[in-house]
């Protein structure tokens, strides 16, 4: 049965938005949540697999941590901190992977400036700032993360979902004419979609407490609603270069040519592609 997805608004206070239908929501569903976010994604499990070993990082909204104890046929070949807003998916973090292991994380914002920067080798942020509900905000998240990571040979793994579905998934997205003005002013970025995704409770005494007039037409009463930027096309790619802009870094890879002295820091796009219902972009930072 397809997932009814409806088109939202973000109002004028992002932050009381995100704090009401993104947060709360995960405090709220984070047992049954964790119950069946088990299984890594492939792309996510071959990025951490070229990882050296002895590399710190960070896993930014690292939810119930299932990232943390990977690879599981080299354990301990480096180490990763998890970061997230929820604590009941940090309690399950702490315990991420079966074993007697505590797995280090740490409660606070993706867009919190926590870390000294440069403090990892690499980063990862899967299925997180798509939860950011402004372009700044998401402009912000990803400054974070080229922040949080060395400037000399820093490694960085973003996933976001996708408008464009593929034949296995449930959610049906609604598409909006709306346009997306990018940070940096005049031209249109590519045109993502704000909606409300149900998250259906596995029994009826978690019966969410949803606020008077809050409740989607047609989405069962023991559903509660998570907030979401569906991303479209090119929309992380311009994320990406928004972010490095300001920050004064040069999109692309390091240059020989004498002439491009200035620009002695910077990020390259390794990769990026869509997989399975999500977009994914893979960003090497480098220093001249």
């Amino acid at each position: 049965m397809p997932s009814e997805v409806t088109a939202t608004a973000v109002d004028d206070n992002p932050e009381a938005y995100e704090q009401r239908h993104v947060h709360a929501v995960y405090d709220h569903i984070a047992s049954h949540f964790s119950s069946t976010r088990y299984k890594p994604w492939p792309l996510v499990s071959e990025f951490l697999l070229s990882i050296p070993a002895g590399w710190v990082g960070l896993d930014s909204g690292t939810g119930n941590g299932k990232y943390l104890g990977l690879p599981t046929d080299h354990p301990g070949k480096f180490w990763t901190i998890g970061l997230d807003r929820s604590q009941g998916l940090l309690n399950l973090a702490r315990t991420a992977g079966g074993s007697d292991k505590i797995r280090e994380v740490v409660r606070g914002d993706v867009l919190d400036n926590g870390w000294r920067r440069g403090a990892f080798d690499f980063a990862i942020s899967i299925a997180t700032i798509h939860h950011l509900a402004t372009v700044e905000r998401r402009v912000a998240g990803v400054k974070r993360l080229l922040e949080s990571v060395s400037p000399r040979h820093g490694r960085i793994l973003i996933y976001v979902w996708a408008i464009e579905q593929d034949e296995h998934s449930k959610r049906i997205i609604p598409v909006s004419t709306r346009e997306r003005i990018c940070v940096d002013a005049e031209e249109q970025c590519p045109s993502g979609q704000d909606v409300f995704v149900p998250w259906v409770l596995s029994s009826d005494n978690a019966r969410p407490k949803v606020p008077r007039g809050e409740q989607a037409q047609n989405v069962p009463p023991d559903a509660i609603r998570r907030y979401y930027h569906m991303f479209s096309g090119e929309e992380l790619r311009v994320l990406v270069q928004s972010a490095a802009k300001e920050l004064g870094l040069k999109v692309g890879p390091p240059s020989s040519n004498e002439a491009d002295a200035n620009s002695s820091e910077g990020v390259e796009i390794v990769v990026s592609g869509w997989e399975r219902s999500n977009y994914y972009i893979e960003l090497r930072r480098w220093q001249i």
